[in-house]
């Protein structure tokens, strides 16, 4: 930089309007009374030192003035307050199909669970209370029985999620021994969780069987020694192999490992609650019947197809339960009063039957084929009214399928009718964007330059919202 730009980039930066200055501007009027003259005071200064190092980079040729230095200011501050409300957690409308959507929350809770969080624990609450002795109670004694009887199971535990348990479970009944695991069963699903580093972490020692196809109840056999803790049998809910392969049962399992006088520990990974054989999930172990085949501990995820909050539930013998509960790891891992009260209310639609109309993952999952084309019909329709002639989106229906996501089922998908959107002026990706930057945020799929609405995901009561939005789009 010449004498002159050097000269010429001073003069311009004594024009940057003061910190004070941005604040007395619209945006940072209605800022200071939004969040807070402190906040917004940061946010201002950091809103100035930007334009300030743009300034230093730009070509001098750009003509600045006091006055639109200030309005690019206060530009910045506004879309660092857009930033700063987006920045925490929001309600999104899922319109991908994907039912258990990792990314958007998994499993929505039904309205019994919502009730249950803001009206009864969301203030005081009995959580280590026995009301009627007026002394301490246990925590979590009313979710863990209800949860031990929709399992089939002795006792439960309940921590804060499915690899908090694994690691538990290990941890307690197998440090410094042996696990019996088979090799197909030595498993990654998201976040790269992988099942050999919650062995390694629990201070348990893995010994592999079998091969990645098929592993025989002689390689357990095999495989069990002096220094075996437990046998593990691990489902595989994010992939499956086919072909040329082969597994003993739970029930072999378990007469092996009583044989020898050890555990048998089935991390079931989502948790099916009942046979759902009639909605595609064929080999969703059932938790009940892992239990009654011999399992001696069971652990599966509170969020994926039981319908409940994040958590990881454990139920099985007694007296395994009651050293897990008195191990210290445990006071580390156990969940707080809003995820007992969500979780007792999910259970309870189970013990009363009523899971498949109240547990939103399940409805979703079981929604009539027909029914939900003909809601889909109606939709259309009610956009295509909605936008009227003159609009540059055009609509249609076409057949497509849900997922179920959340890891469970890969290969397991169901008919549905999806609008398929296009815009005249904008790309696949563009409507996609625009549709993801409206309040609610709808999250859709984009396939052949088409955005894709499934409403299997949509609560009915959503699709007021979802239709408004969509008019929006010019």
């Amino acid at each position: 930089m010449d004498k002159s730009d050097a000269s010429e980039n001073h003069r311009v930066l004594r024009l940057l309007p003061s910190v004070d200055e941005v604040l007395g501007t619209e945006a940072g009027r209605k800022m200071v009374s939004e969040i807070g003259r402190k906040r917004t005071t940061s946010l201002a200064r950091e809103a100035v030192e930007s334009v300030r190092s743009e300034i230093r980079i730009t070509d001098n040729r750009k003509i600045f003035t006091g006055e639109n230095l200030l309005a690019e200011t206060e530009a910045k501050l506004h879309n660092a307050g857009n930033n700063e409300k987006n920045s925490g957690l929001r309600r999104v409308i899922n319109a991908t199909g994907v039912i258990i959507h990792t990314n958007l929350g998994r499993a929505p809770l039904s309205e019994n669970a919502k009730r249950a969080v803001f009206e009864e624990a969301s203030g005081y609450c009995h959580l280590e209370y026995d009301v009627e002795t007026g002394k301490r109670g246990r925590r979590g004694a009313s979710a863990e029985k209800l949860l031990a009887e929709i399992c089939g199971a002795e006792s439960a535990l309940i921590v804060n999620n499915c690899a908090a348990a694994a690691l538990l479970v290990l941890s307690v009944f197998a440090h410094g021994r042996e696990v019996v695991v088979s090799r197909g069963e030595l498993v990654e699903i998201g976040g790269d969780f992988r099942v050999p580093d919650v062995l390694t972490q629990s201070g348990a020692t893995l010994r592999e069987v079998g091969t990645t196809n098929r592993t025989k109840l002689s390689d357990y056999e095999k495989a069990i020694g002096d220094n075996t803790a437990l046998v593990l049998r691990v489902h595989p809910s994010n992939y499956r192999i086919t072909g040329f392969t082969e597994k003993p049962s739970i029930t072999e399992l378990a007469d092996l490992a009583h044989q020898n006088r050890i555990l048998l520990y089935e991390d079931a990974g989502s948790g099916a609650i009942f046979d759902m054989s009639e909605y595609g999930l064929v080999d969703e172990p059932v938790i009940s019947r892992s239990i009654a085949a011999g399992a001696d501990i069971v652990t599966f995820s509170g969020d994926k197809l039981l319908g409940g909050p994040q958590s990881g539930l454990i139920a099985g013998r007694r007296d395994m339960i009651e050293q897990l509960r008195k191990h210290p790891l445990y006071r580390a891992l156990r969940v707080d009063k809003m995820i007992y009260a969500a979780l007792g209310a999910t259970i309870k639609s189970y013990l009363q039957e009523t899971a498949l109309t109240e547990i939103p993952v399940l409805s979703m999952l079981s929604a009539d084929t027909h029914n939900l084309a003909e809601r889909t019909r109606t939709f259309a329709k009610s956009l295509l009214k909605a936008i009227g002639t003159n609009s540059d989106l055009a609509v249609e229906i076409i057949a497509g399928s849900s997922v179920v996501g959340g890891g469970a089922a890969p290969d397991v998908r169901r008919e549905t009718m999806l609008v398929a959107l296009m815009h005249g002026r904008l790309s696949g990706n563009e409507l996609e964007k625009s549709l993801r930057m409206s309040n609610p945020p709808v999250i859709a799929r984009i396939m052949e330059n088409k955005v894709l609405v499934d409403l299997r995901t949509v609560s009915e009561s959503e699709e007021v919202e979802l239709l408004e939005i969509l008019r929006q789009i010019i």
